[in-house]
């Protein structure tokens, strides 16, 4: 039987609280979205991806702050979230591809200075089901602030890239990048929280190739595999908050 985060939140404050540890319990961000239905995404006329995605194949468009539909997903491995928390995006590749980087604009609400994070790409992925992880690793985390704020939360854009391209036929895949904050010496990974944003596809670049509703929550910590953030009983997002995330890829079409 799955539970809410919010269960969960309440399951994790009370645990952090009898072990006298200050914090602030897990869940997801949202504003009082109307339930309005979602709609294919489409391509801006006026991409404007964020600069540390260069070369830029793919983004999936800013948050919209001000809009009732805005919500942040967790990803994050810190002190706090033992075991991660990871959200996957879907793009559908058209053509042959290459991907050596992959950024996500995060939400964190207190000191963000993630030095690593861990990136995976997978295909075949559905509710319960983490399909095949074609690439994955680790490595050092950039991190550059994007200037918006939801909720309080500040938004950062997070990117890792590694030096072999990923060559990306035809398809639909699953991307994840996680930063880690998992330094005992660090007081701010036994605090901070780190959400992915949603998209409202403004500014977006190829943001057609992002399938609606096809976002995925693989977080040993909060007992959930594979879930569907579309579905009720994770986070109780309407259908337009869980339509798509604020991710990028770094790379190119194979000429």
């Amino acid at each position: 039987m799955k539970t809410t985060l919010s269960a969960l939140a309440l399951v994790a404050a009370l645990s952090l609280t009898a072990a006298a540890v200050n914090t602030k319990p897990p869940k997801s961000q949202h504003a009082a979205g109307s339930a309005g239905q979602a709609t294919p995404f489409t391509n801006s006329p006026s991409p404007a991806p964020p600069s540390l995605c260069h070369p830029c194949l793919f983004y999936g468009g800013d948050i919209n702050t001000s809009d009732l539909n805005a919500a942040g997903m967790s990803d994050e491995n810190t002190l706090l979230i033992t075991g991660g928390s990871s959200t996957y995006g879907a793009v559908n590749i058209p053509v042959t591809s290459t991907v050596f980087g992959i950024l996500f604009n995060v939400q964190a609400d207190a000191a963000f200075d993630p030095q690593t994070a861990t990136y995976d790409i997978r295909t075949g992925v559905s509710e319960g089901n983490g399909g095949t992880s074609i690439a994955s690793g680790s490595g050092a985390a950039v991190v550059q602030a994007t200037g918006r704020n939801f909720l309080g939360l500040n938004e950062y854009t997070v990117a890792i890239s590694w030096s072999t391209p990923v060559v990306l036929t035809p398809g639909t895949y699953w991307f994840n990048t996680t930063p880690e904050c998992l330094n005992t010496l660090d007081g701010s990974c036994s605090v901070f929280r780190q959400f992915v944003s949603n998209s409202q596809i403004t500014n977006n670049l190829n943001g057609s190739w992002q399938p609606i509703h096809e976002m995925f929550l693989n977080a040993p910590f909060f007992g959930l595999t594979w879930a569907n953030w579309c579905d009720a009983s994770v986070a109780g997002f309407n259908a337009k908050q869980c339509a798509g995330m604020s991710f990028a890829l770094r790379g190119g079409q194979t000429p």
